[in-house]
């Protein structure tokens, strides 16, 4: 009977600890891997733009790297940064994200692959935004960045990036903020890669939902 009780406080204790760290904090979340790729939807006139323009409703992306024992988002959101996951999964509305992964992560993700992958995202840290969505290196948004971080680490293009003109232009609120960022010449054929193209990917796949 002691043997039994003593068992059972363990569990109870276990079950404790485990809820006690919180449905946002995934730092030792067996699900995540490095090199994932998170998406979350942010509200600001920018995030309603982008909804329109692209038609999806993820506005926002990140790549996922270990430091430490703490998970790190790198994202393009002022300068390109690294957030620690519990903090970055607080910017998106009511704390929703989705993690994704490439298909190919469980062969080419290795050691030196992940590492690859994690010199050609830090190469873009401390780069200023870039609120006209260029495809130059002077300036990155976060969707270029996670897309540039797998081309030049790996060699990867996740998905097609395509002209601005190929989006939905047609919403005044779409019009309004072009307005004030291009003038009256925005750059129709500049490439461009939206948070709603990545995740359509098919190269990822989906492996976490909050």
């Amino acid at each position: 009977m002691r043997s039994r009780s003593f068992i059972a406080v363990l569990l109870f204790g276990a079950l404790v600890l485990a809820f006690s760290k919180g449905p946002v904090d995934r730092r030792d979340d067996p699900a995540l891997r490095e090199g994932d790729i998170l998406f979350q939807r942010t509200g600001g006139a920018q995030g309603k733009a982008v909804r329109l323009a692209t038609g999806s409703p993820w506005t926002h992306v990140g790549i996922l790297f270990k430091d430490g024992d703490v998970w790190m988002v790198y994202e393009a959101i002022g300068p390109v940064i690294a957030t620690p996951l519990s903090e970055w999964v607080d910017h998106g509305t009511d704390g929703h994200f989705t993690v994704k992964r490439w298909k190919e992560a469980g062969d080419r993700l290795d050691a030196p692959g992940t590492e690859r992958l994690r010199k050609a995202t830090e190469a873009f840290l401390g780069l200023p935004y870039d609120l006209q969505f260029g495809w130059s290196d002077a300036r990155i948004y976060c969707s270029e960045l996670v897309w540039k971080a797998y081309e030049r680490g790996l060699g990867v293009e996740l998905c097609a990036p395509k002209p601005m003109r190929e989006h939905d232009l047609g919403d005044p609120i779409v019009q309004r903020t072009m307005k004030e960022r291009y003038g009256n010449t925005p750059p129709l054929d500049e490439l461009m890669i939206a948070p709603g193209a990545l995740f359509d990917c098919p190269m990822l796949v989906t492996v976490l939902k909050k």
